[in-house]
C-alpha cells in the first residue's frame, strides 16, 4: 500500500509541540489592520493550539494518523 501524502497547505500551517498538541496561528491578522485595536492585533499574534474537535481532521491532512 503506498504511503499517504502531506496536504502541503496544512504542512505551512501547523505545527507539533513536544507535548503532541497540535498548534496554529489566528486568523484576521493579514490586511485591513487599520480598523482593529493594538489589542486585538497584540493577542491575534500568539500560537494557540487546533480545538479538540479539529484535531482529528488537522491529523489526517497532516498524514499522522
Amino acid at each position: 500500500m503506498p504511503k499517504i501524502k502531506t496536504n502541503s497547505g496544512a504542512k505551512k500551517r501547523f505545527a507539533l509541540t513536544g507535548s503532541g498538541k497540535i498548534k496554529r496561528k489566528h486568523a484576521f491578522k493579514s490586511h485591513i489592520l487599520t480598523k482593529k485595536t493594538k489589542k486585538q492585533k497584540r493577542n491575534l499574534t500568539h500560537f494557540t493550539t487546533v480545538d479538540k474537535s479539529n484535531v482529528s481532521q488537522v491529523k489526517e491532512l497532516l498524514a499522522l494518523k
